[in-house]
């Protein structure tokens, strides 16, 4: 990662973390998903550094090397939209382009939503904007679809997972998640989900070392943190009333793995493909389905993904 400095600011009440290479160039902020740090977009900072642009990536509220607040309401989408313009605006920008994935691409959209004015232009990855279900809320409607053995209806209990995962190493969790391929849902029976004797075959785009550093970053950080987003999404559901039927007015290109689990849910290709989506984000430009791709998609395609931005962003 030669060439990649890093710094901590305070940033909107804590200490964050960012990463970044190509100081003085447009800023393309790129933000990660769950279990991930900045360190999943290695390969965009360095692309997107060489073409001219400022590439900053931030360990996000509860991850890596940024602070990590002990109230789950510290992790409400209000806290980790605010923590984004408040990076803007320590950065000197008045807007930037932004980048998403996974719990990224969330925060991403809900900055759109509550703040268009800060971002030219936007690229998500995996998570389509799927507005808010005044009829449900969200953690309901995946136990109702999924059971209560879901992965997100099993985040819920505050501890619970944490200790499940403490059974085993760290990097026994991370190398489980990096592997997981299923793009029918992600389920942890209560019965036992991993073991220390599991054996993982990682993947051509994931090495020991990229585990090691990853591995390393959560067993400082803990995983309350990242998991704690999960736990905010029906108080979020609550929080977010006054933006129902709201869309996204800003420019937008959506890419996603055709093995990504979240491109299975239900409907949601239909929602993606026939109109919905687009209905919802007017200035939808382009969606790209990746095939045979799955959920990490910017590390298993890093030179694909990284030509996709550039491509985009440089018509603004």
């Amino acid at each position: 990662m030669e060439g990649i400095s890093h710094r901590t600011m305070e940033v909107n009440g804590i200490a964050m973390h960012i990463a970044e290479k190509g100081m003085g160039g447009p800023v393309v902020l790129m933000l990660h998903g769950f279990p991930e740090l900045w360190y999943s977009w290695r390969h965009q900072i360095n692309g997107l550094a060489d073409k001219g642009y400022h590439a900053v990536a931030p360990d996000l509220r509860g991850y890596g090397d940024t602070e990590s607040p002990s109230a789950i309401s510290s992790y409400s989408i209000f806290h980790l939209v605010g923590d984004m313009i408040a990076l803007i605006a320590i950065l000197g920008q008045a807007q930037v382009f932004v980048v998403g994935h996974d719990w990224g691409a969330l925060v991403a959209w809900h900055l759109c939503l509550f703040r268009p004015d800060k971002v030219k232009a936007l690229v998500n990855l995996s998570v389509a904007y799927v507005p808010r279900n005044p009829a449900i809320k969200p953690v309901d409607y995946f136990r109702s679809i999924y059971g209560d053995d879901y992965y997100i209806c099993r985040f819920q209990e505050p501890g619970v997972i944490e200790a499940e995962f403490g059974r085993v190493s760290t990097k026994q969790v991370i190398k489980k998640f990096y592997t997981l391929r299923d793009p029918n849902g992600l389920f942890i029976p209560k019965e036992g989900w991993i073991s220390p004797n599991d054996e993982f075959t990682l993947p051509n785009w994931l090495s020991e070392e990229d585990v090691n550093y990853i591995s390393k970053k959560f067993e400082k950080s803990g995983w309350s943190g990242g998991v704690n987003y999960y736990r905010c999404l029906n108080s979020n559901w609550e929080l977010t009333e006054p933006w129902t039927a709201a869309q996204i007015e800003v420019p937008t290109k959506f890419i996603v793995g055709d093995l990504d689990l979240t491109y299975h849910y239900p409907g949601i290709q239909d929602y993606i493909h026939k109109g919905g989506f687009k209905q919802n984000v007017p200035l939808l430009e382009e969606v790209v389905v990746m095939k045979g791709v799955g959920h990490f998609i910017q590390q298993e395609e890093a030179h694909k993904i990284t030509e996709h931005i550039l491509d985009f962003i440089k018509k603004f």
